[in-house]
């Protein structure tokens, strides 16, 4: 089965990634629009509704356009925006969530692809909320860095031509980053995450961290509880990995090149207190390795097809 594909916005960092990923796959027929036709609304429109399935790859205002512009009741949709991720009607992008979410997302018309901060924090702990060994209602915090690819081509840009010499950079002061109520809504948790991301100077590669005080929960869970649970919810995962918290450093460009997810625990069992730790790619497993597992599942393929893991 051959199906029609068209990246609304395939120029940018993370559709760019996306076709890179797609090369060479004989089942998929990409439509394109050259640099004069692809900001032309018309030309959009067309190619929209002549595709079996869409990424949008825009910022948030041009995704809700780009849907507003899709007129059939056919072509399917995956969104690689922000704009989507907590609205109604969309089924949530990330295949390890639930037992159920590829499923979902396999017989979805409308698809969300998942942020790259809430990957790696969701995969932490929407499993321990599900068992009981994160109390639902309990004040989450998540510390986070991502290289500078994660923040599109003016941060490449700034990055990359002279304008900082910075090698760390914290950000969202206000505590009000876009991914928070993601954060919340997918991990059904009572309150916001306290949310303190970060940019490095790397191009590409994530730490997503989780702080645990497990001595104050009432049912104070051992480490090697947590970590059997995150083992038996990716089990079955051929992308999400769960390794020994042995190692002495963690690097952020631990899975960088890659669209997997690495997941560890470390701990002090004397004290109670545990580091639950994700590393990703955040343009592989954290963008555009997500859209393209999304994708296969959509399509009935085999959903590692053209993944690095």
């Amino acid at each position: 089965m051959t199906i029609k594909l068209f990246i609304d916005g395939a120029a940018g960092t993370t559709g760019l990634e996306i076709a890179d990923r797609l090369t060479g796959r004989t089942e998929i027929e990409f439509i394109t629009l050259d640099d004069s036709r692809r900001k032309d609304a018309a030309a959009r429109r067309e190619a929209l509704n002549e595709a079996d399935f869409v990424v949008l790859c825009l910022p948030d205002d041009a995704a809700r356009e780009a849907v507003a512009l899709i007129d059939n009741d056919r072509t399917r949709v995956i969104d690689a925006s922000t704009a989507h991720r907590t609205a109604d009607g969309w089924t949530y992008g990330m295949a390890e969530l639930e037992p159920s979410q590829p499923g979902a997302i396999a017989t979805a018309m409308r698809v969300s692809n998942p942020g790259c901060y809430p990957t790696g924090f969701l995969a932490l702990v929407r499993p321990l909320v599900r068992a009981g060994l994160i109390p639902h209602d309990w004040p989450v915090s998540v510390n986070a860095v991502s290289g500078y690819s994660g923040g599109g081509k003016a941060m490449i840009a700034e990055f990359e031509g002279g304008q900082t010499d910075t090698a760390f950079r914290a950000y969202a002061m206000g505590l009000a980053h876009k991914h928070v109520g993601e954060m919340q809504r997918h991990a059904r948790l009572a309150h916001p995450p306290l949310f303190t991301p970060a940019v490095a100077r790397t191009y590409r590669g994530m730490v997503v961290e989780v702080p645990l005080p497990l001595f104050a929960f009432q049912r104070r869970p051992s480490l090697s509880a947590i970590e059997t649970a995150l083992r038996d919810a990716y089990r079955e995962s051929p992308v999400v990995r769960v390794l020994d918290g042995e190692a002495a450093n963690v690097e952020i460009e631990a899975d960088a090149g890659t669209d997997r997810l690495t997941l560890r625990v470390f701990g002090n069992a004397a004290t109670g207190q545990a580091r639950l730790v994700a590393t990703l790619d955040n343009l592989g497993k954290g963008a555009a390795g997500a859209a393209v597992q999304n994708l296969n599942l959509m399509a009935g393929f085999d959903q590692t097809a053209g993944l690095t893991l």
